[in-house]
């Protein structure tokens, strides 16, 4: 702490860092960019490879999804495909494997609206990035081992990882403020911000919290742009009260981070304190969410967007996180 003004202001933070629900507004989806055609089917593969009975028909599975089974099943790291058609027969003749499988069937008995707004998202990508490919996308049970698996080509939803929070089927080591995201409505989210990647070209090699910053925050822009009916809260995973309370409490974080010279800190012990997981942001107030400098971000790279009216993929492809940072004339909202 710099001086007491700055103390007394974090007291009143962690006091202030509750906030009521605010309500939605109604959003449409622009039917310009939904009038574009994109392919896409997504295939529940965890019934094919649970309707498996004999190693034959893993074998024949490999064969009709080979990518599938190199990049998510590996199959090229065991001395042959039998031993894993073997590995997997065991594996889902499993009682507890067979009743997860079954919960999955039950809270995920059909997907055409997962289905829906993926293609929805994918008609808003291509509209933006012409040159995106539209890849293939399974659902699968992995028995917790893997929630989402993405690159160009294929996309893996682990669906038992996306059971309701209450069930009594959870993935195990998880903690309970990460677990929280693992719902439904979180699903087209965190697939968007992970493709986001691809385009966000921010120069992280610029070593400070304002880069990992601003690298966050055009993620979450991105997404935003992608799904923007989509509310705060299913991008950046805080609870609607969380997002709320960022936002009423906007000039004090920003404060806390002017006052204490953090943005061009690069001490990664440090830069993890601000935007990586954790509960909270017990630096700025027991009370305020985890990752909030990546909101802050978020909010400094709006502000840029806005500022210089540049388009979707000219501020991904900005690689120089200083200058969004000084261009972006953000200033707290009072």
């Amino acid at each position: 702490m710099k001086n007491l003004n700055l103390l007394t202001a974090i007291l009143i933070l962690s006091a202030l860092f509750s906030s009521c629900k605010k309500e939605p507004q109604e959003c449409l989806l622009d039917e310009d960019i939904l009038k574009n055609k994109v392919d896409l089917e997504i295939i529940r593969l965890e019934k094919d490879f649970f309707g498996a009975k004999l190693a034959t028909d893993f074998s024949y599975l490999f064969e009709k999804h080979p990518y599938f089974a190199e990049k998510y099943l590996l199959i090229s790291t065991y001395p042959s495909k039998e031993e894993l058609a073997a590995e997997l027969l065991a594996t889902h003749q499993d009682t507890l494997m067979r009743e997860l499988y079954d919960e999955v069937n039950i809270h995920y008995p059909e997907i055409t609206d997962l289905e829906k707004e993926l293609t929805n998202a994918f008609k808003y990508i291509k509209h933006y990035f012409p040159e995106f490919k539209v890849p293939k996308v399974y659902t699968f049970v992995s028995g917790f081992s893997s929630d989402l698996y993405i690159d160009e080509e294929m996309i893996v939803i682990g669906l038992d990882y996306f059971l309701p929070a209450n069930h009594r089927f959870q993935a195990p080591d998880v903690p309970k403020y990460i677990a929280k995201r693992y719902e439904a409505n979180y699903i087209v989210p965190m697939i968007v911000t992970a493709i986001s990647s691809t385009y966000n070209k921010t120069d992280l090699k610029q070593n400070s919290l304002i880069a990992e910053m601003i690298y966050y925050g055009k993620a979450y822009h991105f997404t935003k742009a992608i799904l923007p009916c989509t509310e705060d809260e299913f991008i950046i995973g805080y609870t609607s009260e969380e997002v709320a309370a960022c936002f009423d409490n906007e000039v004090l974080i920003w404060s806390y981070f002017v006052e204490n010279d953090l943005f061009f800190e690069n001490n990664p012990f440090e830069i993890r304190k601000y935007t990586g997981e954790a509960p909270a942001t017990v630096e700025i107030s027991p009370d305020a969410p985890g990752r909030v400098g990546r909101w802050l971000g978020w909010n400094i790279v709006d502000d840029y967007q806005a500022n210089e009216n540049v388009e979707l993929w000219e501020l991904m492809g900005e690689t120089d996180a200083n200058k969004i940072f000084k261009q972006s004339g953000y200033k707290p909202r009072p």
